[in-house]
């Protein structure tokens, strides 16, 4: 990053290292904030080889690598002059100078040296370049405070300053603030429109590749098996960072264990979860739409789908997916079964909601940038109707639900994540969801999920449930208990009653028939019907196809539990 640099950007370097030095040089900005994957490591070239870095060393040895001087600052250390003590020093002010720790008097220092260089330049004579690097700025001018505080704003009002002050701009400098996430620092320097925000991604497949090329001499154990070809373990890997798939590397060799072909899985699952602090978790997905009871029209929907996210062909997949239904319906296993067809990871989101203010919008930046990092993938979200957030949150928790709101409309609507992240929501009250976030563009297509509506369906999914417990169930049982099944009965309330079965055969020492008999004779639902017709009837009105909806549930009103 140099203001008298001609040369081509090399290519290896990432795209928003390349962002950062085009806004540099072509004087668009000279302020920049990096946030996100900021504690990671980061190639960049070294004597001839490739090595790997904090950001920081990012900074200092790759975009400010011929810059005159280059200062830092952080809470631990105070300010320090990392390149160009002799251009500092002949700063008339640096004489018998203290640097300071304090962040209020290193920032009013920094201020007067820009001010020092413009004039400089102002009256015809040389400055030095100055790259400045400020680490875990949210310590510094942090978002929350209790009351006002006058010495943060004073210090956000100067950091904001350094980007529109002529006489600061006179001087060649670029200042780079270092906070993971944006939501965590004061809104004076984080909205400031002249400051240029630099995304800072979890690392790709080919990022990933290149670091496991660079680290073979260190690790040959732990990549014995993948040593011709590092670039597939990089695009299995994708979606941990850097930092943490060295710590893997080093454990493995100090074992002295390889990385098998078949372990790649659940390492990832494993680096992810701790990366994202249990914010995520990965659902496991062996199972197919085949493993779904009925509903055929529904599957083969889902199918069409897949075959084409398969293809690459990801014009017309939907951005995300409404899963509506009464409760005990199989909301969450549809999303096994659908994640299992389509072959990719299935990430369920936590609850990321904290007490300290910021906090949860800081947690929500962080899903959302692990969520990039893994490529395809499903994001579950469960009871949807209380995650998402309302757009008119109330005064009762200082604007937090329209905030979560506001993030999740963002990012669902993101143009670039069609084919690359769908969205499934799950919720047996739909219509408490925002309409925004259920609009097209954001959810496609809503699935309406019902309990069974025939006899025959309510025996298959208990003969598959039953099975599973080794209890199996023929044609010969269903004609026997043909008149007392209950319809309208959702998979959680057959997996009741399979567990039941299963206890009085062991117990009571009951056949299996005898035990349904004794089950079924005085059956009551479990879930009022008034609440199940409620919840069907929301689930009609919210398909966005009749075809997924059969015909017996297209008048819920007129239903009845036996109808």
């Amino acid at each position: 990053m140099d203001p008298h640099r001609t040369e081509t950007q090399p290519p290896t370097l990432p795209a928003w290292a390349r962002e950062v030095m085009a806004l540099y040089e072509s004087h668009a900005s000279n302020e920049f904030l990096f946030h996100g994957n900021v504690g990671d490591r980061f190639l960049y070239p070294s004597n001839g080889g490739t090595n790997a870095g904090s950001l920081t060393d990012f900074l200092r040895h790759v975009l400010m690598g011929r810059f005159d001087v280059i200062l830092r600052y952080d809470l631990a250390h105070g300010l320090r002059v990392e390149k160009g003590g002799d251009h500092f020093s002949s700063w008339p002010a640096a004489k018998d100078l203290v640097l300071p720790r304090s962040p209020q008097q290193a920032i009013q220092l920094l201020d007067h040296y820009f001010r020092y260089n413009g004039n400089l330049l102002q009256l015809g004579k040389s400055s030095p370049t100055i790259g400045v690097i400020l680490t875990d700025v949210q310590l510094v001018v942090p978002a929350s405070q209790s009351g006002i505080s006058h010495e943060i704003a004073a210090m956000a009002l100067l950091l904001r300053g350094w980007t529109s002050d002529a006489a600061v701009l006179r001087a060649p400098i670029a200042v780079c603030l270092i906070a993971e996430n944006l939501n965590d620092l004061h809104p004076i320097v984080a909205a400031n429109p002249r400051l240029a925000r630099i995304a800072v991604p979890v690392p790709d497949a080919e990022i990933v590749g290149r670091f496991l090329e660079s680290v073979l001499p260190r690790y040959p154990k732990a990549l014995a098996e993948f040593r011709d070809d590092t670039a597939s373990l990089g695009g299995q890997l994708a979606g941990g960072s850097l930092a943490s798939i060295e710590n893997l590397l080093k454990l493995k060799e100090y074992r002295s264990e390889a990385i098998a072909a078949d372990d790649v899985v659940a390492l990832k699952k494993n680096l992810v979860e701790n990366e994202s602090q249990e914010l995520v978790e990965f659902i496991d997905s062996k199972r197919t739409l085949d493993d779904v009871h009925a509903q055929d029209v529904l599957k083969t929907w889902l199918r069409d789908d897949m075959a084409l996210w398969k293809k690459g062909d990801v014009a017309a997949m939907p951005m995300g997916y409404l899963l509506c239904g009464p409760v005990g319906t199989g909301k969450t296993y549809l999303v096994e079964c659908i994640a299992g067809e389509a072959g990719v990871p299935v990430v369920k989101i936590r609850n990321f909601r904290d007490k300290w203010i910021g906090s949860t919008e800081g947690n929500l930046e962080k899903i959302f940038r692990l969520l990039h990092g893994l490529g395809r993938c499903f994001v579950f979200i469960d009871e949807a109707d209380q995650a998402l957030g309302k757009r008119d949150g109330g005064s009762s928790d200082s604007g937090l639900s329209g905030r979560i709101y506001s993030m999740f409309a963002k990012e669902m609507s993101n143009p670039e994540n069609r084919g690359r992240i769908i969205w499934v929501l799950a919720s047996s009250r739909p219509d408490l969801i925002e309409v925004d976030l259920k609009r097209p563009g954001r959810v496609d297509v809503k699935v309406p999920i019902f309990p069974t509506s025939t006899k025959e369906e309510t025996f298959s999914l208990l003969k598959a449930l039953c099975k599973r417990r080794g209890i199996l169930l023929g044609d010969a049982e269903f004609a026997e208990l043909r008149e007392l099944l209950p319809i309208m009965m959702t998979p959680g309330a057959v997996e009741t009653v399979a567990v039941k079965v299963y206890r009085d055969t062991k117990v009571r020492n009951l056949t299996p028939l005898e035990a349904l008999r004794s089950t079924f004779k005085d059956y009551q639902h479990p879930v009022p019907w008034e609440t199940m017709r409620f919840q069907i009837e929301i689930a009609v009105k919210e398909s966005s196809d009749m075809a997924f909806v059969p015909e017996i549930f297209r008048e819920p009103h007129k239903m009845t539990p036996i109808s």
